[in-house]
């Protein structure tokens, strides 16, 4: 029967072949327009780190001096030094990392005329299990050599091939500067989308070359690179990374249940009482406890812009779909007369019913194809601009899918009115005008 409908709205579209190309183009403008701004919106609000993000937690504590306080006031972003350190201490957590980015002067074997700039991540020891970090050669160096200051480093794929010809560098020695590390493993590739563990780096920053200790690259004073806030006047000659009046350091923890998660919040609240009783913090305690989706939206990392877009994508979508219900109202009832017959002998109004939205559905179908065209020469369009998620404008296996799903979905809803009011029509009273 499927077969026989498909024939019936062939043949009709045939007959009216301006009417149709309407139909499909009011379908594909509202599909493209709408399905790529959705794309957009749906890399930017993905799970960056699927399986894992609901144990991954990002801890805040107020270290700042009672100046501007205010009860609701937020926290700093980030930690200082040495709270971020006494937390990788207190060892509260499955996994705790401390980090910060960073840029460093790689110096290959052709010697320092060809060395070059590569973005950077200081982290303590836990930041690969935590992560999730995959490596094809090596594995991540210790607690033990974050203790002792170890000369080591982790480099990605893509820097391993362009320095040594191949991933399989562990055992090599990179120069960083003026110091030498000895390369412990290579991670394949993992960039998170968004860079949700260091938003100071770009939302949608790409992915580090270079992973040091971090108390290694403090104490050979590699470069930091990320947001800074001190108060209580600026720190001296030292610099601001290792006092307590700048915080700039990054921390996340592993809680792997509930009960952990409670016990954490607990933990911060005991901290900074502690640290007020010693006369560190000034403040009540102050401390906020985000998961990593909740961090995301707390930093607004998806842009306004983005999501007006894209709910004004989805307003013409609908407008679209208004005027293909009045081009399927126009062609159902010129064919009145047909369907009379076909009811005079012996369709049901079930069966004219079908056929009509087998014909929508058609028409939906092709709608979507020309719709993916569409909302592909809209991402390409997207990558074109001066944004940093620009990059990210491709369509997914998802969103493939889904704009034919929608595609002939819209369109059958946008015809179950005119298909309704065309068997709605009489045939004798039709058949007798014949």
């Amino acid at each position: 029967m499927l077969g026989y409908y498909l024939d019936l709205a062939l043949r009709s579209l045939k007959r009216n072949k301006m009417l149709t190309a309407l139909m499909v183009l009011a379908i594909a403008l509202g599909i493209g327009a709408s399905m790529t701004m959705v794309t957009v919106l749906h890399v930017m609000t993905a799970d960056p780190i699927p399986g894992r993000s609901g144990q991954l937690f990002y801890p805040q504590v107020d270290p700042q001096g009672m100046d501007g306080y205010s009860k609701d006031k937020e926290p700093p972003d980030e930690l200082t030094w040495i709270d971020a350190m006494n937390l990788v201490r207190a060892g509260k957590a499955t996994h705790q990392a401390a980090m910060s980015g960073g840029r460093v002067t790689v110096v290959p074997s052709q010697g320092a005329t060809h060395a070059f700039i590569a973005d950077a991540r200081y982290a303590t020891a836990d930041f690969f299990p935590m992560f999730e970090v995959p490596f094809v050669d090596g594995a991540g160096w210790t607690a033990g050599d974050d203790d002792k200051h170890a000369r080591v480093a982790v480099i990605a794929r893509e820097l391993a091939d362009k320095l040594y010809g191949t991933p399989h560098a562990t055992g090599q020695m990179l120069r960083l500067g003026k110091y030498d590390f000895r390369i412990v493993g290579v991670i394949g590739d993992w960039n998170p989308v968004p860079h949700f563990y260091d938003l100071t780096q770009g939302r949608y920053a790409e992915q580090e070359q270079v992973f040091l200790p971090f108390a290694t690259a403090m104490e050979l004073k590699q470069g930091t690179q990320g947001s800074m806030q001190c108060w209580g006047g600026f720190p001296g000659e030292d610099g601001p990374t290792k006092t307590d009046q700048c915080s700039w350091v990054q921390f996340w923890a592993q809680l792997d249940t509930p009960a952990r998660v409670a016990a954490y919040r607990d933990f911060l609240a005991s901290y900074s009482e502690q640290q007020k009783t010693l006369g560190r913090f000034a403040r009540p305690p102050n401390t906020r406890l985000y998961g990593v989706m909740a961090w995301l939206d707390h930093n607004h990392v998806v842009p306004g812009s983005v999501q007006l877009q894209t709910l004004l994508a989805l307003g013409f979508l609908l407008v679209c779909l208004v005027n293909t219900v009045a081009l399927l109202l126009v062609k159902f009832l010129r064919r009145a007369g047909e369907l009379s017959v076909r009811r005079a002998m012996g369709a049901s109004k079930q069966a004219v019913f079908a056929q009509l939205l087998v014909e929508a559905a058609l028409v939906g179908l092709t709608g979507g194809l020309v719709g993916l065209l569409l909302a592909a020469f809209g991402l390409w369009v997207v990558r074109q601009q001066p944004v940093e998620y620009a990059t990210l404008a491709h369509m997914d296996g998802a969103m493939l899918c889904g704009t034919f799903v929608l595609a002939v979905c819209a369109t059958l809803l946008a015809a179950l009115f005119p298909a309704w009011r065309a068997c709605r029509i009489v045939p004798a009273r039709l058949l007798k005008t014949q």
